[in-house]
């Protein structure tokens, strides 16, 4: 009971449909020398089919079942951790993950940090909408800035809920992360507390904030924090860093 209260708070939903793995590993083009990571491997589903296209193959995977489930699925070629992926610095050119939704936010924060080229995930429709929302939607969010700070990203497909075991109460999509620029985690925070202030004049924000608006332009300082997008956003904390 402890087990499944414990993958019931990490949002597990083993992915089962073979055809939705087939289209990740289809869409991540991963070539034998590229360095994979996977994060979450549950049952080690996907994981089989990764070290069969590539020698360099890292994984993290919280519960201890799941674990040792992976690792007696997959043998060789495979390093595999028990551990917190988002702990760690792992070096990786592709990551393809089918994430547990309860870490969608702290993947994006962590991904937004880390040099790749190119993830193939599946995410929650509605967070994926959340990460590509403009501004003045009531889903932009700072999330939203962070992403669109640091990334890119192209949804490919829905993924029906019987792809997974058991089946989410939510809808998911498989999606393509490219990176734009690396941000830092000081960066981070000061988006997570400007829109904290979202809906506030910037100049009265900022003012809060303790930050100097001295070098943000008069028109700049007169829009709320939600109406900026995520590149004036970039360049404002740029400035007032």
């Amino acid at each position: 009971m402890r087990e499944m209260g414990k993958r019931r708070a990490l949002g597990q939903h083993y992915l089962v449909d073979q055809s939705i793995v087939q289209l990740m590993i289809k869409t991540s083009g991963i070539k034998q020398d590229e360095r994979v990571l996977e994060i979450g491997t549950g049952k080690g589903v996907l994981t089989e089919r990764l070290c069969e296209l590539s020698a360099h193959v890292e994984a993290f995977e919280l519960d201890d079942a799941n674990y040792l489930a992976t690792k007696s699925r997959v043998d060789k070629g495979l390093a595999l951790h028990l551990g917190d992926a988002f702990s760690a610095r792992p070096i990786f050119d592709v990551l393809v993950s089918s994430l547990p939704y309860s870490e969608s936010s702290n993947f994006v924060e962590w991904l937004s940090q880390r040099n790749y080229d190119r993830a193939i995930v599946i995410l929650q429709k509605e967070f994926a909408e959340k990460l590509m929302s403009e501004p003045r939607k009531r889903s932009y969010r700072a999330i939203s800035a962070i992403f669109q700070m640091s990334s890119s990203i192209e949804v490919i497909a829905e993924v029906d809920r019987v792809s997974f075991a058991p089946p989410p109460r939510v809808s998911s999509v498989v999606a393509v992360i490219k990176p734009r620029e690396t941000i830092t985690s000081r960066q981070i925070r000061l988006v997570k507390m400007l829109f904290s202030q979202k809906k506030r004049k910037l100049g009265v924000a900022l003012k809060r904030l303790g930050f100097d608006d001295k070098k943000v332009t008069p028109e700049q300082l007169s829009r709320r924090v939600w109406d900026l997008s995520a590149l004036e956003i970039g360049d404002i904390l740029g400035i007032a860093a």
